[in-house]
């Protein structure tokens, strides 16, 4: 039989429906099997039983906002690659919502933008495809066979404008009748709404399209070009800043965890703050910010992204920057100083299933040597704890706390052995910052010299059912920002008063500090500079 035959046939037995009737039956679609996890955390705060005719009449507003918003935009030729596009989003959402609980909003965007390939391929696995193939290419398909009905332009116009007639009258009623509920569901539980699919991640698009429209018409704005060092300091310093990976503040044995995942950083003398909590909950929000003058409660991604920052400012007064990166990049924070990236082989020595945080540190002293003037800055920027596959995150002799599973399906494997993979990955940071520690202690003799680490944002390890990180702030829990910050400081390191910064290491403080404290590390005068937010001063 050949293709035109089986081409016939297939037509022959393809549905035919109105563009309406095509419509309703998606959005009961997208209810049934793509909201699963939207549904299970409404249940989670409305027990059903007790909350039947709310959640069944929140099942039917959803829908019908889906429903116009096709109605809306579905015309003709448009509507179904409109429907196949969403279908096809929809299922990847899913998975990622359903497996790890994360929720996607404009942040999220942002930061799966910045993802790189490799960062992609840890999230794969054969449930993702299972997902893609039932809940975005098997419905693709039918959309594609469907045979579609289609009436005159005004005819069409009028039926869609009595159906949401229809469907806005059902809205009302319940307006009418649940308002309670509803005003309840919005203001005081308007996380929920995060989950919804595909509302969340439309959302999210028009939100970060604005962003980029914005950023287009943004002017770069100078900080601290009044920055100099002081006169009377005339020891050179060499200050190294770690940027921690998802590192948790409570998996340090430094901070009190039960397991020795410090070893090594237990007998440096650094001291580690136990009360330090992140900007944001994503790399992309968290590192800008953590090097920027704008304070966290006034963060916004084009104000900070627009705005000069504390490599600037060190740069306006003659330091030496370098950032050497092992994680995705330096979201925009690197851009006006000397940038390399170590995540291949080609840069990165030191590599086995991947790049290794420890190769950022090869010819170091060599660049270290070659500048003979000025203070020294330098940036490593882990791939550190990067989720979900933590078992890749360190070299085999590492794999202290066993047994662990090799898989990124954090949500099928026991708790036990994900939080030793994730054990695992500390205890790797820490054999790497105490190599750093030992290079700046060769180089104690000639510099001032320092080391500060600091993570960028916590991690969620299954509690409550959720995983990995980048839930908005003010619903995150501890876990996401509740980081890992600590500083060492070599023998001739006299500016600092050891004993009060000891004294201090339990108070609370977040990344709104950074920025002040690098540029009082590095003693540099400036307007920008706030000594109550340095925290060393």
């Amino acid at each position: 039989m050949n293709l035109s035959v089986w081409k016939n046939k297939i037509i022959s037995i393809s549905p035919e429906y109105t563009a309406i009737g095509l419509i309703w039956r998606m959005a009961l679609f997208f209810m049934l099997f793509c909201n699963v996890a939207f549904f299970k955390n409404v249940l989670d705060v409305y027990p059903f039983l007790d909350n039947i005719m709310f959640v069944t009449t929140l099942f039917v507003v959803f829908a019908t906002v889906v429903v116009l918003l096709f109605l809306l935009l579905g015309f003709k030729y448009l509507l179904k690659p409109l429907i196949i596009v969403n279908l096809l989003i929809t299922s990847v959402v899913s998975y990622f919502v359903d497996t790890y609980n994360i929720i996607i909003d404009s942040d999220m965007l942002q930061n799966v933008m910045a993802t790189d390939s490799a960062e992609v391929f840890d999230l794969f696995s054969l449930k993702l495809c299972i997902y893609i193939l039932c809940l975005g290419v098997i419905p693709s398909i039918f959309v594609c066979l469907v045979k579609l009905k289609y009436y005159s332009f005004k005819i069409e116009i009028l039926k869609r404008v009595k159906f949401a007639g229809v469907l806005l009258a059902v809205v009302s009623f319940v307006a009418v009748f649940y308002g309670g509920y509803y005003a309840s569901f919005f203001r005081e539980h308007k996380q929920l709404r995060y989950y919804s699919n595909p509302g969340s991640y439309i959302n999210a698009v028009v939100k970060y399209l604005k962003v980029l429209n914005t950023n287009k018409r943004l002017q770069h704005i100078t900080v601290g070009e009044d920055a100099r060092i002081g006169l009377k300091d005339t020891d050179r310093e060499l200050v190294i800043f770690v940027v921690g990976e998802a590192a948790r503040a409570d998996r340090f044995s430094l901070n009190g965890y039960n397991r020795k995942t410090n070893p090594l950083l237990e007998k440096d003398n650094v001291i580690s703050f136990t009360n330090f909590w992140s900007s944001g909950t994503c790399t992309a929000v968290s590192v800008p910010s953590m090097f920027s003058p704008i304070m966290a409660d006034d963060y916004d991604f084009q104000k900070v992204r627009s705005t000069e920052n504390a490599l600037d400012v060190l740069h306006h007064a003659g330091v030496n920057v370098l950032w050497r990166d092992n994680n995705s990049d330096s979201k925009g924070v690197a851009l006006r100083v000397q940038y390399q990236s170590f995540k291949d082989s080609e840069r990165n020595p030191v590599c086995d299933i991947e790049p290794r945080d420890e190769g950022m540190l090869v010819g170091l002293q060599k660049y270290i040597d070659s500048h003979k003037r000025g203070d020294i800055f330098i940036v490593l920027h882990q791939m550190g704890n990067h989720g979900p596959a933590y078992y890749k995150r360190y070299p085999k002799r590492f794999e202290v706390f066993k047994p662990v599973a090799y898989s990124n399906q954090l949500e099928n494997i026991s708790k036990q052995e994900l939080n030793n993979a994730y054990d695992n990955a500390i205890l790797y940071t820490d054999y790497f910052l105490d190599k750093v520690i030992k290079l700046l202690k060769r180089n104690d003799e000639d510099f001032e010299t320092a080391m500060v680490y600091s993570s960028d944002h916590g991690e969620s390890l299954g509690e409550n059912g959720i995983y990995l990180h980048g839930l908005p702030k003010y619903i995150a829990p501890d876990a996401q920002i509740h980081v890992g910050t600590m500083f060492w400081f070599g023998k001739n390191y006299t500016d600092v008063d050891i004993d009060y910064v000891k004294s201090i290491r339990h108070k609370k403080y977040n990344h709104d500090y950074i920025f002040h404290t690098i540029l009082g590390l590095l003693e540099i005068k400036s307007e920008v500079y706030n000594k109550n937010l340095d925290i060393l001063h």
